[in-house]
């Protein structure tokens, strides 16, 4: 029992180290004189991947590339099958067709690049570097897209979809409070996150070890679905609120973060392979349920509540499936 409490004090350290560090982040770029779009695109769209990153990182570096893997895998399996289909199921919504191959399709394309990097090199430290610098052209143009008024990306429903819910996430041309409190703010968010990483990779592990379980089931269902709680939250908001693009704009925006941003600082801090189970299984499953919410939302450009209720229901055939229960 002292085991699973340990696991649930991880995860909400994650989420709360998580939210001081962004907070003190877009304060300190506020007075560094960054503009609102751009801190949103990069300091609160990434800021909200740290409590994954965090886990990753810490999963490799402990030797345990099932956990450091299954994460982001299982959390963008997570984030399409079940956080979609909820928010769906609560509000269903049309989808612009341009968001639907842009950025649907920058997913589908992040995890044949992993399918590809399991067969080849593994996550070493180059496929890392390419990662992280795929990560930054993606936000470059979508900050160019912004700019120029061309219509909104993931990146940007992923920081509004938080911003929505805490407004003091919310970037100003002109700095807020003082630059020692926001200094204070990143510092302690940067050590929650430390902590209830290591809380959680170690709890994770145990978990696993007693149940008899491999580290990449725990990895694929219990850690991927703790990560992804801030998009759960946050999507479901969005569609009660009938914001169904910034709900599909988060999903799809974390998607890609996770294999570009979570998956590439991982492979440079602590270079590992992609466990043979999530490359020839997992990943092409991610790969399939990427291709099929696409496929429902260009099948009359929306999502219903009858699809939003398929996606539930794979998910919860899926986490049957992976934990051996069928």
């Amino acid at each position: 029992m002292m085991t699973y409490l340990l696991l649930a004090l991880g995860l909400v350290l994650l989420i709360a180290g998580g939210e001081l560090l962004v907070r003190g982040a877009v304060r300190i770029a506020e007075h560094l004189g960054l503009s609102p779009m751009l801190i949103g695109l990069t300091i609160v769209g990434m800021g909200t991947s740290m409590p994954e990153l965090a886990a990753s990182v810490q999963a490799a570096l402990a030797g345990s590339p099932g956990i450091a893997l299954g994460n982001i895998v299982g959390s963008n399996i997570a984030n399409l099958l079940l956080i979609l289909g909820l928010a769906v199921a609560l509000s269903p919504f049309a989808v612009p067709r341009g968001v639907l191959w842009r950025d649907g399709g920058t997913g589908l394309v992040c995890a044949a690049i992993l399918i590809a990097a399991g067969y080849t090199l593994g996550l070493t430290r180059g496929v890392g570097i390419l990662l992280v610098v795929g990560m930054f052209a993606y936000v470059y143009l979508a900050f160019r897209q912004e700019k120029a008024g061309a219509g909104h990306g993931a990146a940007y429903d992923k920081a509004l979809a938080l911003e929505e819910i805490d407004p003091a996430l919310v970037p100003s041309a002109k700095p807020k409070g003082s630059i020692v409190l926001a200094a204070a703010s990143l510092l302690a968010g940067i050590a929650l996150i430390v902590w209830g990483g290591s809380l959680l990779v170690d709890a994770a592990i145990t978990i696993a070890a007693s149940l008899g379980v491999s580290d990449e089931v725990i990895g694929l269902t219990v850690v991927a679905v703790g990560t992804s709680l801030p998009e759960l939250v946050t999507s479901a908001i969005a569609a009660i609120k009938r914001q169904g693009e910034i709900a599909l704009g988060n999903v799809l925006g974390s998607n890609i973060y996770n294999v570009l941003f979570i998956g590439g600082v991982t492979g440079i801090v602590a270079p590992t392979e992609i466990p043979a189970g999530i490359l020839q299984t997992d990943l092409l499953v991610l790969l399939a349920v990427s291709a099929i919410v696409m496929l429902f939302a260009f099948t009359g450009g929306r999502l219903s509540r009858v699809e939003g209720s398929l996606l539930v229901a794979g998910y919860a055939g899926y986490v049957a499936v992976t934990a051996g229960l069928i």
